[in-house]
């Protein structure tokens, strides 16, 4: 919410989508975001591909959305409790497939054209600290998600 006050007149007006912790966004409400789009940003806990039906993302087309920014796998007690339930329903395969690197080839072959994502598990102040420097570097200073992702490497 901090981040969607400090940079609101720049390009977070025209921003769609859930914040905060009081509900989780239903199947459709992923969909309809998902679809309508040009830049997505999940910041949550756990893998992105755990919050949404895979059958129903490898049917979708997805060709308008230019970027996905993955800042999950963030982790607390409370969460991998709810992830480890979860996955105890899943295959090998199933989990596998929510690894970074295979979600990354799953939202590509949907049409997504980039895509920025953690590459392993990180804290919430880690993944805070990524969001506001995304957030400077993109929408404050203008810089390229190419330019921004070399900043967030060093």
């Amino acid at each position: 919410k901090e981040i969607l006050e400090k940079y609101h007149d720049l390009f977070t007006l025209k921003w769609e989508g859930v914040v905060g912790n009081i509900r989780v966004p239903s199947q459709a409400e992923w969909e309809q975001l998902l679809t309508n789009c040009s830049a997505f940003l999940f910041y949550g806990m756990e893998r992105f591909m755990s919050h949404i039906l895979l059958n129903r993302l490898v049917a979708m087309n997805i060709p308008k959305c230019h970027l996905i920014i993955l800042l999950d796998l963030m982790r607390s007690k409370k969460s991998h409790q709810r992830i480890t339930k979860s996955d105890i329903h899943k295959s090998c395969l199933r989990i596998a497939i929510e690894r970074p690197t295979e979600t990354a080839v799953l939202l590509s072959l949907t049409g997504v054209r980039s895509i920025i994502a953690n590459q392993w598990y990180t804290t919430l102040q880690e993944n805070a600290e990524r969001l506001e420097i995304f957030s400077k570097s993109l929408l404050n200073i203008g810089r390229t998600t190419g330019q921004t992702v070399h900043i967030l490497q060093k």
